[in-house]
Protein backbone atom coordinates (compact mmCIF):
# COMPACT_ATOMS: atom_id res chain seq x y z
CA UNK A 1 0.00 0.00 0.00
CA UNK A 2 1.25 3.15 -0.49
CA UNK A 3 1.15 6.38 1.37
CA UNK A 4 1.37 9.67 -0.35
CA UNK A 5 1.42 13.09 1.52
CA UNK A 6 1.04 16.15 -0.61
CA UNK A 7 0.20 20.04 0.81
CA UNK A 8 -3.07 21.18 0.88
CA UNK A 9 -3.48 23.72 -2.41
CA UNK A 10 -4.62 26.29 0.64
CA UNK A 11 -1.18 25.44 2.95
CA UNK A 12 1.53 26.49 0.53
CA UNK A 13 5.00 26.41 2.34
CA UNK A 14 6.42 30.35 1.82
CA UNK A 15 10.20 30.38 1.86
CA UNK A 16 12.20 33.87 3.11
CA UNK A 17 12.15 36.54 0.40
CA UNK A 18 15.62 37.78 -0.43
CA UNK A 19 15.17 41.12 1.35
CA UNK A 20 14.05 39.23 4.61
CA UNK A 21 17.48 37.31 4.34
CA UNK A 22 18.98 40.22 4.15
CA UNK A 23 17.62 41.40 6.91
CA UNK A 24 18.95 38.89 9.33
CA UNK A 25 22.12 38.63 8.53
CA UNK A 26 22.39 42.34 8.87
CA UNK A 27 21.15 41.82 12.21
CA UNK A 28 23.62 39.24 12.87
CA UNK A 29 26.40 40.86 11.97
CA UNK A 30 25.50 44.22 14.22
CA UNK A 31 25.34 41.57 17.30
CA UNK A 32 28.63 40.12 16.43
CA UNK A 33 30.15 43.71 16.18
CA UNK A 34 28.92 44.99 19.28
CA UNK A 35 30.06 41.50 21.06
CA UNK A 36 33.40 42.75 19.38
CA UNK A 37 33.62 45.74 20.64
CA UNK A 38 32.41 44.91 24.27
CA UNK A 39 35.17 42.06 24.68
CA UNK A 40 37.90 45.08 23.26
CA UNK A 41 40.36 46.41 25.70
CA UNK A 42 41.57 50.02 25.32
CA UNK A 43 45.02 50.53 25.76
CA UNK A 44 46.53 53.49 25.97
CA UNK A 45 49.42 54.52 23.09
CA UNK A 46 51.93 55.65 25.60
CA UNK A 47 52.14 52.98 28.00
CA UNK A 48 54.31 49.95 26.81
CA UNK A 49 51.83 47.46 26.80
CA UNK A 50 50.35 49.55 23.08
CA UNK A 51 53.69 49.18 21.60
CA UNK A 52 53.51 45.51 21.23
CA UNK A 53 55.15 42.73 22.58
CA UNK A 54 58.90 42.73 21.72
CA UNK A 55 58.92 46.61 20.63
CA UNK A 56 59.67 47.84 24.34
CA UNK A 57 62.21 50.29 24.24
CA UNK A 58 63.57 50.76 27.93
CA UNK A 59 66.37 52.93 27.63
CA UNK A 60 63.92 55.52 25.64
CA UNK A 61 61.27 54.49 28.36
CA UNK A 62 63.58 55.40 30.84
CA UNK A 63 65.31 58.99 29.49
CA UNK A 64 61.28 60.11 29.23
CA UNK A 65 60.40 59.06 32.47
CA UNK A 66 63.33 59.83 34.72
CA UNK A 67 62.82 63.20 35.10
CA UNK A 68 59.32 63.08 36.07
CA UNK A 69 60.16 60.18 38.47
CA UNK A 70 62.78 62.00 39.93
CA UNK A 71 61.05 65.22 40.66
CA UNK A 72 57.85 63.03 42.45
CA UNK A 73 60.52 61.48 45.03
CA UNK A 74 61.99 64.97 46.02
CA UNK A 75 58.59 66.04 46.26
CA UNK A 76 57.27 63.68 47.90
CA UNK A 77 60.11 62.65 50.23
CA UNK A 78 59.85 62.59 54.20
CA UNK A 79 62.04 63.66 56.63
CA UNK A 80 63.85 60.64 58.33
CA UNK A 81 63.47 61.64 61.61
CA UNK A 82 59.76 61.93 60.84
CA UNK A 83 59.77 58.64 58.85
CA UNK A 84 61.60 56.70 61.34
CA UNK A 85 58.89 57.40 64.36
CA UNK A 86 56.35 56.65 61.71
CA UNK A 87 57.55 53.40 60.92
CA UNK A 88 58.37 52.49 64.72
CA UNK A 89 54.89 53.23 65.54
CA UNK A 90 52.93 51.62 63.19
CA UNK A 91 54.54 50.11 60.34
CA UNK A 92 50.99 50.05 58.31
CA UNK A 93 50.12 53.39 59.16
CA UNK A 94 53.09 55.03 57.87
CA UNK A 95 53.04 52.88 54.34
CA UNK A 96 49.72 53.48 53.82
CA UNK A 97 50.24 57.08 54.52
CA UNK A 98 53.57 57.92 53.21
CA UNK A 99 54.75 54.93 50.75
CA UNK A 100 54.00 53.23 47.48
CA UNK A 101 53.17 49.00 48.13
CA UNK A 102 51.85 48.04 44.68
CA UNK A 103 54.53 45.69 44.51
CA UNK A 104 53.96 44.56 47.94
CA UNK A 105 56.86 46.21 49.73
CA UNK A 106 56.98 49.40 50.52
CA UNK A 107 58.55 51.63 48.50
CA UNK A 108 59.77 55.32 50.78
CA UNK A 109 60.92 58.52 49.45
CA UNK A 110 63.02 59.94 52.21
CA UNK A 111 65.27 62.94 52.42
CA UNK A 112 67.96 63.61 55.82
CA UNK A 113 71.31 64.56 56.03
CA UNK A 114 74.65 62.77 57.25
CA UNK A 115 78.47 61.83 57.71
CA UNK A 116 79.20 59.22 55.56
CA UNK A 117 81.25 56.55 56.81
CA UNK A 118 82.18 53.13 55.79
CA UNK A 119 81.83 52.12 52.12
CA UNK A 120 81.86 48.79 49.99
CA UNK A 121 81.45 48.86 46.21
CA UNK A 122 80.14 52.27 46.96
CA UNK A 123 77.51 51.32 49.16
CA UNK A 124 77.91 53.55 52.23
CA UNK A 125 76.92 53.85 55.33
CA UNK A 126 75.54 57.02 56.48
CA UNK A 127 75.14 58.65 60.03
CA UNK A 128 72.33 60.22 60.75
CA UNK A 129 71.19 62.37 64.05
CA UNK A 130 67.93 61.61 66.03
CA UNK A 131 67.50 58.28 63.82
CA UNK A 132 67.65 55.24 66.39
CA UNK A 133 71.09 53.52 66.74
CA UNK A 134 69.55 50.43 65.91
CA UNK A 135 68.43 51.46 62.35
CA UNK A 136 71.12 51.28 59.59
CA UNK A 137 71.25 53.90 56.85
CA UNK A 138 73.26 53.40 53.28
CA UNK A 139 73.30 54.91 50.08
CA UNK A 140 74.12 53.00 46.77
CA UNK A 141 76.16 55.51 44.30
CA UNK A 142 77.04 53.42 41.41
CA UNK A 143 78.59 52.80 39.59
CA UNK A 144 76.06 49.64 39.95
CA UNK A 145 72.94 50.12 41.08
CA UNK A 146 70.71 47.55 42.30
CA UNK A 147 66.64 47.06 42.88
CA UNK A 148 63.56 48.80 41.54
CA UNK A 149 63.04 51.88 44.03
CA UNK A 150 63.04 54.32 41.10
CA UNK A 151 60.58 52.39 39.42
CA UNK A 152 58.23 51.66 42.43
CA UNK A 153 58.49 55.16 43.93
CA UNK A 154 55.91 56.66 42.34
CA UNK A 155 53.43 53.96 42.07
CA UNK A 156 52.62 55.25 38.20
CA UNK A 157 54.25 52.28 36.81
CA UNK A 158 52.51 48.97 37.54
CA UNK A 159 52.69 45.77 36.47
CA UNK A 160 49.93 45.97 34.01
CA UNK A 161 51.10 48.88 31.93
CA UNK A 162 53.83 46.29 30.89
CA UNK A 163 53.74 43.65 28.08
CA UNK A 164 55.58 41.32 30.18
CA UNK A 165 58.17 40.57 33.19
CA UNK A 166 61.13 40.91 31.09
CA UNK A 167 60.13 44.97 30.26
CA UNK A 168 58.93 45.56 33.78
CA UNK A 169 62.39 44.69 34.93
CA UNK A 170 64.38 46.40 32.11
CA UNK A 171 62.41 49.38 32.94
CA UNK A 172 64.27 49.55 36.27
CA UNK A 173 67.53 49.04 35.03
CA UNK A 174 66.94 51.76 32.30
CA UNK A 175 65.90 54.13 35.07
CA UNK A 176 68.77 53.13 37.31
CA UNK A 177 71.04 53.82 34.08
CA UNK A 178 69.32 57.50 33.83
CA UNK A 179 70.27 57.85 37.62
CA UNK A 180 73.98 56.86 37.06
CA UNK A 181 73.99 59.40 33.65
CA UNK A 182 72.05 62.51 35.53
CA UNK A 183 73.39 62.01 39.26
CA UNK A 184 75.95 60.07 39.99
CA UNK A 185 78.11 61.10 37.42
CA UNK A 186 78.42 64.59 39.11
CA UNK A 187 79.78 63.42 42.31
CA UNK A 188 82.95 61.65 43.09
CA UNK A 189 81.54 58.72 44.90
CA UNK A 190 84.96 57.03 45.71
CA UNK A 191 85.86 59.66 47.81
CA UNK A 192 82.74 60.21 49.96
CA UNK A 193 83.62 58.86 53.31
CA UNK A 194 83.69 61.80 56.10
CA UNK A 195 82.02 63.77 54.18
CA UNK A 196 78.58 65.77 55.43
CA UNK A 197 75.57 64.58 52.51
CA UNK A 198 72.39 65.61 52.29
CA UNK A 199 70.29 63.06 50.56
CA UNK A 200 66.69 62.51 48.61
CA UNK A 201 65.74 59.10 47.47
CA UNK A 202 64.04 56.06 47.87
CA UNK A 203 64.27 52.88 49.42
CA UNK A 204 62.06 49.55 49.69
CA UNK A 205 61.05 48.55 53.22
CA UNK A 206 62.37 44.87 52.83
CA UNK A 207 64.13 44.93 56.10
CA UNK A 208 62.83 47.81 58.74
CA UNK A 209 65.74 48.50 60.45
CA UNK A 210 68.23 48.73 57.23
CA UNK A 211 67.61 51.02 54.42
CA UNK A 212 69.49 51.05 51.45
CA UNK A 213 68.53 54.25 49.77
CA UNK A 214 68.91 54.85 46.13
CA UNK A 215 69.66 58.90 45.70
CA UNK A 216 68.05 61.32 42.87
CA UNK A 217 69.93 63.88 44.74
CA UNK A 218 73.25 64.32 46.62
CA UNK A 219 74.23 67.69 48.21
CA UNK A 220 78.03 66.46 49.82
CA UNK A 221 79.32 69.45 52.06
Amino acid sequence: MTTSSHIPSGERRVGLSTGAKRVIWIIVAIIVLVALTLGTKVVSNDTPAAQGRGSFDPQSYASEHFPEVRSWIIEHAVDGKQLANAIAADPAAAASEHAQTGTGTPVYSVKFTGKVGEGSSTIYDVKVDDLPSSLTVRIQTGPAVNGTDLRDATGTMPFPDFVNQIDYQNAAAALNDQLKEQVFASIDAQNLKGKTVTVTGAFSAVNPKVWLVTPVEIEVQ
